[in-house]
C-alpha cells in the first residue's frame, strides 16, 4: 500500500539542519505515526511522503516556505523586564508562553539588556531549510473513527 489521503504512514526520521546538526530524530523511540493529508507534519514533507510504500528510504529537503515558515522581524520585540514577574535570572534561549492578539504564543528570548528583555515569537526552525532521513515503517487504512477525529488512534497515536 502506498501512502495517499487518509492513510495513517509511520515513520523513522533523522531531521539536520544545513550544517548536518542533528535538530530531532526518532531514534531510539517509536515512529512517527500520522494521518495522511491531516497537516499534522509539515507540508513540504507530507506532500514528498506521498506515493512512499513500507521499506521507501529516502531524504527529503523542505524550504522554509514549506516547513515551518519565513522568519518575521515584527514577531521579534522588546518588552520590560518586569513583564516577567516572579522570574528571576531570566536569560537568553529561555521560552515562556504569553497571549497574543490571536491567543496563545510561544516566545525564546534572544537577549537581555538591563531591563529590557528581548524576545522572538518566530517559530525555532522558521526560516530554515529542513533535511530529513526518512525509513517508512507502516503504512495502512484508516479508521472511520480516525478519518472522523482528524488524528491517528492506537499505536504510535492517540489515546481516548
Amino acid at each position: 500500500m502506498q501512502i495517499a489521503q487518509n492513510s495513517v504512514a509511520a515513520f523513522h526520521y533523522t531531521l539536520t539542519d544545513d550544517e548536518g546538526q542533528v535538530i530531532d530524530s526518532s531514534e531510539g523511540r517509536e515512529p512517527l505515526t500520522y494521518l495522511h493529508g491531516s497537516g499534522h507534519i509539515v507540508p513540504g514533507l507530507e506532500k514528498q511522503m506521498e506515493g512512499r510504500a513500507v521499506g521507501d528510504k529516502f531524504t527529503a529537503d523542505v524550504a522554509p516556505e514549506e516547513g515551518y515558515g519565513v522568519r518575521h522581524d515584527e514577531l521579534m520585540q522588546e518588552v520590560p523586564r518586569a513583564a516577567f514577574q516572579g522570574v528571576e535570572d531570566i536569560q537568553p534561549g529561555m521560552q515562556f508562553q504569553g497571549n497574543g492578539p490571536e491567543g496563545q504564543i510561544n516566545v525564546t528570548v534572544t537577549k537581555v539588556e538591563n531591563d529590557v528583555v528581548f524576545i522572538d515569537a518566530n517559530h525555532p526552525l522558521a526560516g530554515k531549510t529542513l533535511h530529513f532521513a526518512i525509513e517508512v515503517t507502516d503504512v495502512r487504512g484508516a479508521t472511520a473513527e480516525e478519518l472522523e477525529h482528524g488524528h491517528v488512534h492506537g499505536a504510535g497515536g492517540h489515546h481516548h
